[in-house]
């Protein structure tokens, strides 16, 4: 999780209001919640990542948190294996529970005082009892399984003491519903594709959706690492990964949404140009399934900034602009929901058609959930009129006519 100075919502989705707060300017923010998934939690679409807690005093992180739960943030994620950060959490949950879901994590541990990941249950069980205890609960809302970042790794989890273990915390309700943190596309859809996992956290930034599967987190976020110039365009595993997730109801929480402040700095950034950290989540929040953002804070200021965000003008939130002009890389040809097509004077969601036609096109055929929210559309692509206005918005020449055909010849309609 990484610091969080701006924060966008998209205003086209139709979601619940959770509060509505006066910000530091005095202008009205509405904190929008989304579904998780299949989980049925509403979550806030700004979450907090719970990383930076322990590098403040205790009192002041406490005081912190419940800053940002009176804010309107209700989900917070502790995969942090330390006593303080645990403490902290639960210190500030203390009281009103009821109003956080938690992501706590079973593997994190420390042992000698370092962290490690581990299956081994002399660990794994001792660690996640220590985490009820410290956050003052006798249940997680999402068991996490923690990062879980190769095949090698899922195939090992099945039939073990760990996954026996996490599906007897589920049914004795110890753990509401099990998640899965991963940063490895080909990983996380196997997990899709089990039906045991109900929501995953990801790392999703424009940067890493470049990139094959197999690329290093370590790697990746090192000043070192320097991107191929041919990469172009969203890599196909995380594109499916992410269509999978919202066709299977699978919700997604977003992690590493700025690359390591990578893409904050021209020089840094694969593009040659920088975004803002509005711009980053405003990517983020528009792949399909991802439900909510999570970020870190060191102030009330900050989270005050976030909240604020959900106010930002569309030239703020434009990342499209930026990554079409970026000397470095491309996206050209692909659609990605930008909403630049828009107006269009045939009242077409141009954005929403172009989703749920890439949704149905995975599969051999198209899938009933997917024909449904497609029939529920006010105007259907039979009724693009061909005027081609909205190609000529499009930051990345995306042949939008010809789509809106396809879809209709697709679907019917």
């Amino acid at each position: 999780m990484f610091l969080l100075i701006y924060y966008y919502v998209d205003k086209d989705l139709d979601e619940p209001i959770i509060g509505l707060n006066k910000n530091i300017l005095g202008t009205e923010d509405i904190m929008r919640k989304r579904m998780l998934g299949k989980t049925g939690l509403m979550v806030s679409e700004i979450g907090f990542g719970g990383e930076w807690l322990e590098r403040h005093p205790r009192e002041e992180a406490v005081e912190l948190m419940r800053y940002a739960g009176n804010r309107g943030i209700n989900i917070i994620d502790c995969w942090m294996p330390d006593p303080k950060s645990r403490d902290i959490i639960g210190e500030a949950m203390f009281g009103n529970r009821e109003k956080w879901y938690v992501q706590g994590h079973l593997g994190s541990t420390l042992i000698n005082d370092q962290y490690v990941r581990t299956r081994d249950m002399k660990y794994v069980k001792p660690a996640f009892e220590d985490l009820l205890a410290r956050l003052r609960t006798d249940y997680i809302d999402i068991g996490m399984i923690h990062y879980v970042d190769t095949e090698e790794d899922w195939v090992a989890l099945q039939d073990s003491g760990y996954m026996k273990y996490v599906l007897e915390l589920r049914e004795k309700g110890t753990i509401r519903h099990i998640g899965l943190s991963s940063h490895n596309p080909k990983t996380a859809k196997l997990a899709v594709q089990s039906g045991i996992v109900e929501m995953i956290l990801f790392s999703i930034n424009p940067a890493f959706d470049m990139l094959p599967a197999d690329e290093n987190l370590d790697e990746l976020l090192s000043e070192g690492y320097r991107y191929d110039r041919e990469l172009s365009g969203i890599d196909d595993e995380r594109a499916e990964l992410y269509r999978m997730c919202e066709e299977k109801n699978v919700g997604i929480t977003v992690m590493k949404g700025f690359a390591g402040g990578r893409l904050f700095d021209a020089k840094r950034s694969p593009f040659g140009v920088c975004l803002s950290p509005v711009q980053c989540i405003h990517y983020a929040l528009t792949r399909p399934g991802v439900a909510s953002i999570l970020c870190g804070y060191d102030t009330k200021e900050q989270v005050d900034l976030a909240v604020h965000y959900e106010n930002a003008s569309e030239e703020e939130k434009d990342y499209a602009t930026v990554l079409a002009n970026a000397p470095l890389h491309s996206y050209r040809g692909e659609c990605t929901y930008c909403g630049h097509c828009k107006p269009c004077v045939a009242h077409l969601d141009i954005a929403m058609i172009n989703k749920y036609y890439d949704l149905a096109v995975m599969q051999p055929a198209v899938p009933a959930t997917i024909r449904s929210h497609y029939e529920l559309l006010e105007h259907k692509a039979s009724e693009c009129i061909i005027c081609k206005a909205c190609e000529s918005r499009c930051p990345f020449e995306v042949p939008i006519a010809e789509r809106m055909k396809k879809t209709a010849e697709l679907f019917g309609c």
